[in-house]
């Protein structure tokens, strides 16, 4: 079973962290076939799940800043074996607004569409080492 729920100690350090600094993240994003039950998007793929979930957070995005700055498809993993369909890098003005979208209300009541259309993912809080500031 894949990895689709937040790490609250990788938050909780994330939050530890200077919170005006900007962030970008890193999601590897692999959809279920189906998407599971219980989270209202019973009987769609996890494509199609996803997409619920992406109209969803459309509305929650102006609070948070959180700017997509590439999106492509996973193709071939050329080290390692991992087998992602989506890989996203976003933007976030400041860590802050990252880390109180994840603690917001608004976003934990849809965030169970995402863990129902993913079978893995990963987020990865990243900072720039090049090009340099």
């Amino acid at each position: 079973m894949g990895q689709v729920d937040k790490d609250e100690e990788a938050l909780a350090s994330m939050a530890a962290g200077d919170l005006d600094a900007p962030v970008v993240m890193l999601n590897l994003l692999k959809y279920r076939e189906v998407a599971a039950a219980g989270a209202g998007v019973d009987g769609k793929t996890g494509r199609e799940a996803y997409e619920v979930y992406g109209q969803a957070f459309a509305k929650l995005h102006p609070r948070f800043g959180g700017e997509p700055i590439w999106m492509g498809r996973g193709l071939n993993s050329i080290i390692g074996d991992e087998d992602w369909d989506v890989v996203m890098l976003v933007r976030y003005p400041a860590r802050r607004q990252f880390v109180d979208m994840m603690r917001d209300p608004d976003y934990l009541m849809i965030a169970p569409i995402r863990a129902a259309a993913l079978e893995d993912s990963r987020l990865i809080e990243m900072s720039q080492l090049l090009p340099k500031a």
